[in-house]
């Protein structure tokens, strides 16, 4: 079931029947038996198993996330705002003020600087992949001196990043590596003969040089296949981790065990000098074999042997008091038998369930409206909007940051109006919080719910507690709020230009008759009153063509809306 040497039992049954002299494959038929037993035996029934194991496996998962009772709407809103609440806004790094150093600056912070990089880390790659075992020195030359180029462009690009840079060259976790790598590289040169004598080949620091590609995937939106796995695989990482501590529990528990039953077990079949039971060390590595189901049928052969004249009951082992070199076959199946059954069908297999889960999850993610790279592109653009990392920025420049912002959260101009309607809260100044516009975002891409409003309120506080700075500041108003004040503001200024006018026309009205002396009679009281007044505080306006131009603030429309 396991696939141990199944071939060697598979041709002795094909010669001849029974009681019959044995002839070259007389007996095909016995092949189909075989090939039928591994089909339900094996592939069936052993698929089974694992698929019970990852069937509870999600089970249990279930039982422990906090979203077993949402929608699949709530679901998406929900990991949306777990992901955007994993993430504050960082202060990026200042550009010198020396004029030099700012140009190598802005030279080495261009993608089109990182991607050149990758290139050359492609490139290279190409130079190892050329290398063979029995080539000639004039190749060997040539390879040496491209490596040598490689390595020169690396260590200049490490000090470019450093001089521009400054210290927080090393705030940044692929710059620490890049520098690691680049002093390993040439070390690797200076040192090659010490390191490939007592260490590990030269070459391996050549490799490790090749994990930097992981840096361009990111930058790659064909990449996003890729970009799954990979995050697959670091989601897998922990409970991996976690299962390889099970495992090697099981494999000291069975050392020991297999230490005290079989350490004095007659050499032969699997066993030798370096597969026994006679240490620790031995046992360990026994079992390791037999966790990945290969040779564990050789290892339980001399186990099986009881007596004469297999082995030998009453042989002296030097320096104990233990005879014979007889094996014990009932603790030898049990022992086997019951390894095999935790480490290999069960342990193992859960390394398979881990895996496909966290897959299913990260491609479940991927296909998601939102995810870790949307976010991450936000708040990657804030930063050019707010180089102090306040969290806030200006309502003025909000009309331009969601236009810089990259699909779906990307509100292309002309986005007032659109802006308006999200209502976003505004605090003194005029300012808007970062959580308040990617909250906004985010509903603007999932779509607005009534059953959303809960968990919206949960989850900002939390965010609450996380961002002291948006507790200190109260909002005073929002921009629906701030646009109705404009509206009415405007609407208050026409009214009242309008009531200028009527008094000026009346005023101008009155002043020509008093000039002209039509009425040959004093201007009423209420309108010398209102004369009087208007000069006092705009002086004299003169004639109606004078006064006219002055009073036309702004055309007044004819209806207003």
């Amino acid at each position: 079931t396991t696939f141990p040497d199944r071939i060697s039992l598979t041709f002795p049954t094909s010669p001849g029947q029974i009681e019959e002299q044995p002839k070259y494959e007389i007996n095909l038929y016995m092949y189909i038996y075989f090939v039928i037993f591994i089909i339900f035996g094996a592939f069936f029934t052993l698929n089974l198993f694992i698929g019970v194991i990852i069937d509870n496996f999600n089970q249990q998962k279930k039982k422990m996330s906090k979203d077993i009772f949402m929608t699949e709407e709530q679901k998406k809103y929900y990991n949306a705002m777990k992901k955007l609440g994993s993430k504050k806004p960082q202060k990026p790094i200042p550009r010198p003020s020396n004029k030099f150093q700012g140009k190598v600056f802005d030279f080495v912070t261009k993608q089109v600087f990182d991607i050149t990089i990758m290139i050359l880390i492609c490139l290279n790659m190409v130079t190892m992949m050329v290398e063979t075992d029995d080539q000639s020195e004039l190749k060997t030359s040539v390879l040496y001196k491209i490596n040598l180029v490689f390595i020169v462009i690396f260590t200049g690009e490490c000090v470019l990043k450093m001089f521009a840079l400054r210290y927080y060259y090393f705030t940044v976790g692929w710059n620490i590596f890049d520098f690691v790598v680049v002093i390993l590289s040439i070390l690797g040169i200076v040192l090659s003969d010490i390191i490939e004598k007592y260490f590990v080949s030269p070459t391996l620091f050549r490799v490790i040089r090749l994990a930097r590609i992981g840096r361009v995937l990111r930058l790659i939106r064909g990449a996003k296949g890729i970009r799954t796995l990979l995050f697959a695989l670091m989601m897998s990482l922990p409970a991996l981790f976690n299962i390889g501590l099970l495992l090697f529990l099981v494999m000291f528990i069975y050392s020991i065990f297999g230490m005290s039953n079989f350490g004095y077990v007659k050499k032969e079949s699997g066993i030798d000098d370096i597969f026994n039971f006679e240490t620790f060390g031995n046992s360990m590595i026994c079992l390791f074999q037999i966790t990945t189901s290969a040779g564990w049928d050789g290892l339980l052969n001399p186990i099986l042997n009881s007596g004469p004249p297999d082995c030998d009951p009453e042989l002296e082992n030097p320096g104990t008091s233990v005879k014979g070199d007889c094996g014990n076959p009932s603790i030898g199946i049990f022992f086997f038998c019951s390894y095999i059954i935790i480490s290999f069908l069960i342990v193992v297999n859960m390394y398979i369930a881990i895996i496909l889960e966290n897959f299913s999850v990260a491609t479940e993610e991927s296909s998601e409206p939102l995810c870790e790279d949307d976010f991450e592109m936000f708040y990657e653009t804030w930063e050019k909007f707010d180089p102090d990392a306040t969290q806030f920025i200006a309502y003025s420049t909000l009309s331009d940051f969601v236009d810089t912002l990259q699909e779906p959260l990307k509100v292309p101009k002309p986005n007032k109006i659109k802006l308006i309607t999200m209502d976003l809260p505004m605090v003194a100044g005029d300012k808007i919080h970062c959580l308040d516009i990617l909250f906004a975002l985010t509903k603007e891409v999932l779509g607005d719910s009534g059953e959303m409003d809960a968990l919206k309120a949960t989850m900002e506080e939390k965010f609450m507690a996380a961002n002291p700075s948006k507790v200190s500041y109260e909002p005073i108003t929002t921009t629906l709020k701030r646009k109705h004040e404009e509206v009415c503001a405007t609407k208050i200024q026409r009214a009242f230009r309008r009531y200028l006018l009527r008094r000026s026309v009346k005023q101008a009205s009155y002043m020509y008759r008093h000039s002209q002396d039509a009425l040959g009679e004093d201007a009423p009281e209420k309108e010398g009153l209102i004369a009087t007044k208007m000069q006092e505080i705009y002086g004299n306006t003169g004639t109606d063509e004078e006064t006219a131009p002055a009073l036309a603030l702004e055309p007044i429309p004819s209806s207003e809306t």
